[in-house]
């Protein structure tokens, strides 16, 4: 594992022409790895697609989906009993549609509110910013400077470091979901 300095453009001729100066700069396309980071949740991690098994700021919803239903049925149910007195045979459907209305609006009322801090602050977390993105595996602390400057002259955006391994061109253990460690 190296350090790693790693800039985001929009354009990829912005990318053709950092790698040239980081060429310049004396790194070897080797060490140099260029590439499209996807937008949030389109990173395609799961046979389903997405990034995750549930999504930052929805983790309560199957519990509260469940509920609902429960309080529905239930609701439904004494309806349906009551109003099949009323209205015969569609007091069964009536109870259903009364049932399903109040479902759902006890299943909002379990949600979070917009904006609260989940466990470990996953949905406050600002993810990785999408575009393309060239990173640079360093060898020691003169090589950061070098980098950096490159880059900044560039018009780079969202400049990063972190901890990887860069070989062949290839960043083979980049995490699109790591927080990223900005430095400029």
């Amino acid at each position: 594992m190296s350090r790693i300095i790693a800039g985001h453009f929009q354009l990829q001729e912005q990318i053709d022409a950092a790698r040239a100066a980081l060429n310049q700069a004396g790194f070897p396309d080797s060490r140099i790895s260029a590439f499209f980071v996807n937008q949030p949740g389109q990173h395609d991690l799961h046979a389903l697609g997405g990034d995750r098994d549930i999504s930052p700021g929805a983790m309560e919803t199957p519990e509260g989906v469940v509920e609902g239903v429960a309080v529905g049925a239930a609701v439904g149910a004494g309806i349906g009993a009551a109003a099949t007195l009323a209205t015969g045979p569609l007091g069964p459907v009536v109870g259903a549609l009364v049932g399903a209305h109040v479902g759902s609006l006890y299943s909002f009322n379990k949600m979070k509110d917009a904006g609260e801090v989940e466990k470990n602050g996953e949905n406050r977390r600002p993810p990785r910013h999408p575009g393309m993105l060239i990173a640079v595996a360093l060898g020691g602390l003169d090589e950061r400077e070098r980098a950096l400057g490159a880059l900044q002259r560039l018009g780079a955006e969202h400049i990063e470091e972190a901890e990887g391994t860069i070989a062949n061109g290839d960043w083979h253990d980049f995490d699109p979901l790591s927080i990223p460690v900005l430095v400029a």
